[in-house]
């Protein structure tokens, strides 16, 4: 029987792979689990990154008792800095997790004001009326946590981002034995990772990608270069791991990559026999087959190692015929081209080139279906809500906890804004709060809207002509001008008649102006020159391109 009030409301991460965020509130306490970021899909020229709109939390913020983040991803630490600056509360996190988010913080000037606390899968927090009790996950970075959160309405089970394939990387294992049972006492509902429910079967191990990356360093002739996202220690190890049966060297080059690496070696996460890591200075005291270099790029991101490296643009580092070149991740969708054109410029260069369509280099920190269903099964909860995916990945893993057992009625398949609500009457989506997705861009925070957007493309794809004139203020007479200024539009040595003929259009309508005799004349041109360009370019050359007046009166 429910003995209170729990609204679970997520503002990001439930109909899109990243942007996690969601809040869970009872009586008159809020806490916020995760604060992440996306990065922008193609239309958003010009944009960093994406957030959610924190306008909830930021209208509540009286009441917000703490920040849990789950693990140290970007899709849910990235937008911590943001929220810290209007909602300046304690933010918990395992260690590894806060070293990232220490970082970020200190990159924003944020940090001597933050309070960041640390959390153990030993140890539980209260915030009263909640307590959290953390739960070690095996994800694709290190110290990673789900949780069991005790409540007024009853217990509810995070998964956090999870799998369940075994490994014998110390900190990495699922604790499968403690959501078995927290089964045991009864949960009210179960919140799990929806990201792979499409994939059947199991995740590969780890252990199989330690051994390719094996046999890759052993059968290669030169330099191995391997590219892999940089919060990946568990895989870092690995490489260490492998080179200790070899002369060869390990070198970090990319600063994100240099960044976690330092921070795990810190906490002691990550263990580098001394004499095995070098400096980017000591490179050329070593033979091409004595070197593996880890590096940044694996998603074909513009400024990394990597892409540099393939572009010839790297300072130290130039991809020679022998290299052996991994990418040891998975292609993120949208990525796609950006990565095949790294591939093609290495493969130019002479380097043999291993990804993951070839050659079992990389494993995904997502449970795959059979994972999904043991955790189901483990957990037996009275409510499911599938989290972090898209709609059609809450979709199924909703289809499949119904497979295991849960009544249809009891699966709650939400989106972003909705509100989940559990009370003396059970659980049910009831009513909602306004959610959106905040674009960055520079220093600037949501001002770049849809109007903004809409200019961007069509200087992306139409050009600019600006039209400068200067007037008399008080005839209306041309003192100076038309002159015609093209950006993106037409090449003015080639088709300058173009712009000349445009000329004419202008001085038409300033006749026309000075017959109407209107008493603003700026205003006149500014309405009517934009017409009539474009109407004469789409004639002359069916194209549009953005039109902007500069009328000046003197």
């Amino acid at each position: 029987m429910l003995g209170g009030m729990l609204k679970i409301i997520p503002l990001g991460g439930l109909g899109e792979i990243g942007l996690n965020m969601m809040v869970f509130e009872s009586e008159d306490t809020l806490v916020v689990v995760d604060a992440g970021l996306m990065f922008p899909e193609d239309y958003m020229l010009g944009v960093d990154y994406v957030i959610p709109d924190m306008d909830y939390i930021r209208e509540n913020r009286e009441r917000v008792a703490g920040i849990i983040i789950t693990h140290a991803h970007e899709d849910h630490t990235g937008a911590v800095p943001y929220l810290l600056r209007d909602v300046n509360v304690p933010v918990y996190a395992t260690p590894f997790t806060l070293g990232m988010i220490r970082h970020k913080l200190e990159e924003h000037e944020l940090l001597e004001t933050a309070t960041l606390l640390p959390i153990a899968p030993d140890r539980k927090l209260r915030l009263p009326p909640f307590e959290f009790e953390f739960i070690r996950v095996n994800h694709s970075v290190v110290d990673g946590v789900g949780f069991a959160l005790s409540t007024p309405a009853g217990l509810i089970v995070h998964t956090g981002d999870f799998k369940l394939s075994e490994s014998t990387i110390p900190g990495m294992m699922t604790d499968i034995n403690k959501f078995a049972r927290l089964g045991d006492r009864g949960i009210l509902a179960l919140l799990s990772d929806s990201t792979n429910v499409e994939r059947q079967g199991h995740t590969i191990s780890d252990e199989r990608v330690g051994e390719t990356l094996g046999r890759i360093i052993a059968g290669s002739g030169g330099r191995v270069i391997i590219a892999l996202f940089a919060s990946n220690i568990a895989r870092i190890q690995q490489v260490v791991d492998i080179l200790k049966n070899s002369q060869r060297k390990l070198m970090f080059n990319g600063r994100s990559i240099e960044l976690s690496a330092g921070i795990a070696k810190d906490l002691n996460m990550l263990h580098i026999p001394e004499g095995m890591e070098i400096e980017i200075g000591q490179i050329d005291s070593f033979a091409p087959e004595d070197l593996v270099i880890l590096t940044t790029g694996s998603q074909g991101e513009p400024m990394s190692a990597l892409t540099r490296m393939s572009a010839g643009m790297h300072k130290q580092i130039k991809i020679e015929k022998g290299d052996t070149v991994v990418l040891s991740s998975k292609f993120i969708p949208g990525n796609e081209k950006a990565i095949a054109k790294i591939i093609n410029n290495l493969f130019r260069k002479g380097a043999e080139v291993i990804y993951e369509t070839i050659s079992e280099i990389h494993v995904s920190g997502h449970a795959f279906r059979e994972e999904l269903k043991m955790m189901i099964n483990m957990t037996m909860p009275d409510y499911f809500i599938p989290i972090h995916g898209e709609y059609r990945h809450l979709y199924h893993h909703a289809r499949l906890a119904e497979e295991c057992g849960i009544p249809e009625q009891n699966v709650l398949l939400a989106e972003n804004g909705q509100i989940i609500c559990f009370d003396e009457s059970g659980g049910r989506i009831s009513g909602e709060v306004a959610t959106s997705r905040v674009l960055v861009d520079g220093k600037g925070v949501g001002d770049v809207g849809r109007s903004v957007l809409k200019e961007r493309r069509m200087l992306s794809e139409k050009g600019l002509v600006v039209v400068i004139v200067v007037l008399d203020e008080t005839t209306g007479f041309v003192i100076h001008g038309p002159e015609l200024v093209s950006k993106g539009f037409v090449f003015e040595s080639e088709t300058g008649h173009i712009l000349e003929d445009a000329k004419c259009i202008v001085l038409e309508v300033i006749d026309d102006m000075i017959a109407a005799g209107p008493p603003d004349c700026s205003g006149f041109l500014k309405k009517r020159l934009p017409q009539a360009l474009r109407e004469y370019f789409n004639f002359t050359m069916k194209r549009k391109p953005m039109i902007v007046p500069v009328i000046l009166a003197v």
